[in-house]
């Protein structure tokens, strides 16, 4: 994917853009904001769904199902990453000649309007750091319009559109999507091998991080402990956060559970964090916020009251409920080092059994870091396996979560999301911290069994 300068004319209002994959977690603000500026916005989806719901009551058509048909009267396309071209709808508008343009491509293009655009990027830690930074950016009174990879209870939704200067995006590096973003400010949280199905290798990933920083036009934040990034961002001046006292921002006076703790900013105290939420790696993300709002010119002290009033984003240590003397939390972990960072959390609220039901997400990603899960998910007292989500991809390297079961002792293997609660119906135990993890729809199985309540 490149930047096109044609598709700057087909999104002013009265053009009629039509999304292919409208439910995702950016094509649909993608779509409300494009409505918001005036365009007539239509779209498909393979299933109906709480998105669609919205978009529909909303006022934008969206069609069940991707068909030739649906694209009639478009003036352009704009499709998600899972639509390749063999899908009807844009075969369709490729016979026809209407343009197709990447989501990626959209987002950049509205960005272009705004005087500061912070993206936020990372293998990790995305959707946490761009909520953190919502949380500032509105007790900054920066009025700010919003683009996030999940769900903010502050905003009742992923996205938010203001009438500020500001723009705000998670900035994902799959298929090098984040490089058709114009930000003014980047954010690099930390560089580890993912996507494998499309970088081959981590040095691969290095250089599209290194190309998005350097698309930065007022400058770069970027995570100083970790030795990836700093590879991946040789030769670019840019803000370095962390831990360590050599980092331009970094942490003093920290507590045992990363909650409490002082940022100071070249060797000035900026603001002090009591935060509501737990482990190592969200010290980190508020750490890069912090930096981000610090360059930005944000007093302190709204760092502090936003970072005060944020208790996590959807899906992240999510709290669900109780089910029968059991803590049940839903978290979107999907890499080993995020499984890591997760479990370190768990751990650190106390001494309780840990069973983790995982859903491990796509084949290729399983495949390629198999030894890494399988050490991390060993860290957990129980372990229950939902079978691989699919996502975009086919099982074309024969893999399945039965074979990490293998791997891991005590380890139970569900085909079906029905077993894993069952099965978790089986384990609990009162004192049990229950925790339903995968970027999939894992999280429905922790929800029926404290439907049974």
């Amino acid at each position: 994917m490149v930047k096109s300068k044609k598709i700057t004319k087909y999104l002013t209002a009265g053009h009629h853009v039509h999304l292919v994959g409208i439910g995702g977690v950016s094509m649909r603000p993608l779509g409300l904001v494009l409505g918001g500026m005036g365009l007539t916005v239509t779209g498909s989806d393979m299933s109906a769904s709480v998105s669609t719901q919205e978009l529909e009551a909303k006022g934008i058509p969206v069609a069940i199902g991707h068909r030739a048909e649906n694209i009639r009267g478009a003036d352009c396309i704009i499709r998600t990453a899972a639509a390749h071209n063999d899908n009807p709808e844009i075969a369709a508008a490729r016979a026809a000649g209407i343009p197709v343009f990447e989501r990626a491509q959209a987002w950049g293009e509205i960005m272009k309007s705004y005087k500061n655009a912070i993206c936020v990027s990372g293998t990790h830690g995305k959707t946490s750091t761009t909520s953190m930074l919502t949380h500032i950016l509105m007790e900054a009174d920066m009025d700010p319009t919003v683009m996030i990879g999940g769900y903010l209870p502050l905003l009742r939704a992923g996205h938010r559109v203001g009438g500020g200067d500001t723009i705000l995006l998670e900035s994902c590096e799959y298929c090098d999507s984040f490089l058709n973003f114009f930000p003014t400010l980047a954010v690099v949280l930390n560089v580890e091998a993912d996507h494998l199905d499309y970088f081959e290798d981590l040095a691969a990933i290095q250089r599209s991080f290194h190309k998005f920083a350097q698309l930065a036009t007022f400058g770069v934040v970027a995570n100083g402990d970790d030795p990836h990034t700093v590879q991946a961002m040789e030769g670019i001046d840019y803000i370095s956060f962390g831990l360590g006292e050599y980092n331009r921002v970094h942490a003093e006076n920290m507590c045992p559970d990363w909650r409490h703790f002082d940022v100071v900013c070249d060797g000035e105290f900026y603001c002090h964090l009591d935060m509501g939420v737990l482990g190592r790696h969200n010290a980190m993300n508020a750490l890069a916020a912090a930096a981000a709002a610090w360059m930005t010119g944000i007093p302190g002290e709204a760092v502090s009251r936003g970072m005060e009033s944020f208790h996590g984003a959807g899906r992240r240590m999510e709290f669900k409920g109780n089910y029968h003397g059991a803590d049940v939390y839903d978290d979107y972990a999907h890499h080993p080092d995020e499984l890591a960072a997760t479990i370190e959390a768990v751990r650190s609220m106390g001494d309780h059994r840990l069973v983790l039901a995982f859903q491990p997400h796509t084949y290729t990603r399983t495949k390629a870091l198999f030894d890494d899960f399988v050490r991390e998910l060993k860290k957990a007292d129980v372990v229950v396996l939902a079978e691989i989500y699919a996502a975009r991809e086919r099982n074309t390297v024969g893999i399945s979560s039965a074979d990490l079961a293998k791997e891991i002792p005590g380890a139970v293997f569900c085909e079906t999301l029905p077993e894993v609660t069952d099965c978790l119906r089986q384990i609990v135990r009162e004192g049990d911290t229950v925790v339903t993890m995968g970027a999939g729809d894992i999280f429905r199985a922790g929800e029926a069994l404290l439907n049974e309540q």
